[in-house]
């Protein structure tokens, strides 16, 4: 997500929010960018993982929306404490997942339990 009044044809990194604890994007924080501009954060795909994957835990509601992936879904999901309206699918929590640690710059490591 971008923050209020973000300029579209200027976006800085600090600009960029994660759509579930709506920290700002910086160097040290990795982001994962799903579609039309939502995103999640390395922190919180750790929490949906431990939550969803090894948990088995599920927050879904009734024809819930992943912010991630614009589907409706019907599989377990992680739905943030703070911000209710943001949903992250089992399918999205798993790919994003696997982006943060395939990429050689981060330290990111997927929760066991």
């Amino acid at each position: 997500m971008r923050r209020e009044g973000t300029n579209p044809d200027n976006v800085q990194m600090d600009d960029v929010l994660c759509d579930f604890c709506r920290t700002s994007w910086t160097e040290e924080l990795p982001l994962i960018e799903g579609h039309h501009g939502s995103c999640v954060c390395g922190p919180c795909v750790t929490v949906a993982y431990q939550h969803v994957s090894i948990g088995g835990h599920d927050d879904a509601i009734p024809g819930y929306t992943c912010s991630m992936c614009l589907e409706q879904r019907t599989d377990p999901c992680y739905r943030s404490a703070t911000h209710l309206e943001a949903f992250i699918c089992r399918r999205c929590i798993k790919l994003a997942a696997t982006a943060l640690e395939k990429d050689e710059d981060l330290v990111w490591k997927r929760p066991e339990a």
